[in-house]
């Protein structure tokens, strides 16, 4: 399974939302969003600054991870950013690559 993390924004109603439901609340519903899709939240904070909430879970695959993003974003209460995450021996596996590459103007 893949490993993603979701970066989340209240806007407008989901602010109101949220402090109607409260945190934990919150936290159940997500987590169940992500069984829908056969995947797990390993991790779930609320935040000050950029983010409002940050969520690392694994999810099986991007068409899943997209899917979820789409779901929160239609809604409109809440604006999602999502990063696929890569452990470090899948870097490893990646500086191991050979690559064609030419830059640009040479």
């Amino acid at each position: 399974m893949a490993k993603y993390l979701f970066e989340a924004n209240y806007v407008g109603e989901g602010i109101s939302g949220l402090l109607k439901e409260g945190g934990t609340h919150r936290r159940s519903t997500v987590e169940e969003m992500f069984r829908s899709v056969d995947g797990k939240v390993e991790s779930f904070y609320f935040a000050f600054g950029d983010r409002d909430v940050i969520i690392v879970a694994d999810v099986p695959d991007n068409a899943s991870a997209a899917a979820i993003a789409l779901k929160v974003n239609a809604a409109g209460l809440a604006k999602c950013k999502t990063t696929v995450l890569m452990a470090p021996d899948e870097v490893d596996k990646a500086a191991k690559m050979d690559v064609s590459y030419t830059p640009p103007g040479r």
